[in-house]
């Protein structure tokens, strides 16, 4: 039954039924039963299902958090292989993922030219303010093409205020290819394994206390024990 059905003024009620006016207008519990699964969707660019599957949020987070964090960062049933990666700095230096074996990474794959992509840098730049430096780093990667495109990134950090994320750039091709982007921004939290835990496509609010505290409780089922000492990058 479609929504213009459900809210058509002429359709007859069923006899021996209440009045109209003193019946519940059902269509309004189903739109707020979707409202949640739109909110997802709403900005998201040529977003298909990724498949994954997810386990409950980590161990530490009160009750509340935990249903939470499940439904912003769900995690996988078992980590996942990554490809070695190649990207470059904003210098023109070639990287790879194998550079933060060792940290826990928050990998976003973004463009300037997309809206909710440029929505949500400003919050990245607050997680990493928040949380680099303890054994964790946010790396976000822009498809923007060329040199041109390098100017538009760097036009972006400047006119937003981004402080604390560094350029880097798809020049390869490989971060959408080999890490099977299909919608952009693609997010992927990477353990100091170099595999893939988590993967979220649309935006978030990645500085909201509640992903906040599921990352931190992430970081700490999987300490390193020399990262309280590391200095903030």
């Amino acid at each position: 039954m479609s929504l213009d059905e459900m809210e058509r003024p002429d359709r007859p009620e069923p006899s021996g039924g209440p009045p109209r006016g003193s019946r519940p207008v059902r269509w309004w519990k189903l739109a707020a039963g979707l409202s949640g699964a739109l909110a997802v969707a709403v900005g998201v660019i040529n977003v298909t299902r990724d498949g994954a599957s997810s386990n409950p949020a980590p161990p530490g987070l009160p009750s509340a958090t935990q249903e939470i964090s499940k439904a912003l960062l769900p995690f996988h049933a078992s980590p996942r292989p990554l490809p070695p990666i190649r990207f470059t700095d904003g210098r023109g230096r070639t990287l790879s993922l194998a550079d933060f074996r060792g940290k826990t990474v928050l990998l976003n794959v973004w463009a300037t030219w997309c809206p909710p992509c440029r929505e949500e840098m400003p919050a990245l730049d607050r997680l990493k303010e928040k949380l680099g430096g303890t054994g964790f780093e946010v790396v976000a990667i822009s498809v923007d093409q060329g040199q041109q495109g390098l100017f538009l990134v760097e036009e972006f950090y400047t006119q937003s205020g981004i402080k604390s994320l560094g350029v880097h750039m798809d020049s390869f091709g490989e971060a959408s290819r080999d890490l099977s982007v299909v919608g952009l921004p693609t997010t992927l939290l990477i353990d100091r394994s170099g595999n893939e835990v988590s993967r979220v496509i649309g935006p978030r609010e990645w500085d909201s206390p509640e992903m906040v505290a599921a990352i931190r409780s992430r970081l700490a089922t999987t300490a390193d024990p020399a990262a309280a000492g590391r200095p903030r990058g």
